[in-house]
């Protein structure tokens, strides 16, 4: 291996390990924010993805970047919990839309102060300009990895490998 495919190896791993230590202090930020609407994170971010639209939960599952059986669990604890609940689809007669009802609307409401003050908080930390800028960079990661994870191989196969597997 060039020192040069071993520096793009290292970048990749630096990449995913940030990622994944990112993802896990979003989580638990996540978790503090939403404790006070006595509700978790996981539930916050599958209703949060229905608040403007009513979705089937393999919709919301590929939004979200999560397997469909996670989002159904969820979504029909968020339904028996009243938060929210299956509309008929139109376009799917089996697949129901998952929708927010009033209550779970307002549970999401209760989060907003606190979210708000944490953006804020992390744009002062971050600066403005930063905080955009990460946003768009990790939207444009993301695009990458759908690109290259799509179609009929749908994995990181590239070649053979030349060494041992890394993040």
């Amino acid at each position: 291996m060039s020192r040069a495919e071993r520096e793009l190896q290292d970048l990749l791993s630096r990449t995913a390990l940030g990622v994944f230590r990112l993802n896990g202090q979003f989580l638990g930020v996540s978790e503090k924010l939403a404790r006070p609407a006595g509700i978790t994170a996981a539930w916050w971010q599958v209703l949060g993805a229905v608040l403007s639209e009513p979705l089937p939960v393999s919709g919301i599952a590929r939004a979200m970047g999560i397997t469909r059986q996670s989002v159904q669990r969820i979504a029909d604890l968020l339904v028996h919990e009243g938060l929210a609940e299956y509309r008929p689809n139109p376009a799917h007669r089996r697949s129901k839309l998952l929708a927010p009802t009033q209550l779970g609307r307002g549970t999401i409401a209760r989060i907003e102060p606190g979210h708000a003050e944490f953006a804020t908080r992390l744009a002062a930390e971050l600066g403005v300009e930063a905080f955009t800028e990460t946003a768009r960079v990790l939207e444009r990661l993301s695009e990458a990895l759908d690109s290259l994870t799509a179609g009929p191989s749908g994995g990181a196969a590239g070649g053979p490998s030349s060494g041992p597997a890394r993040p």
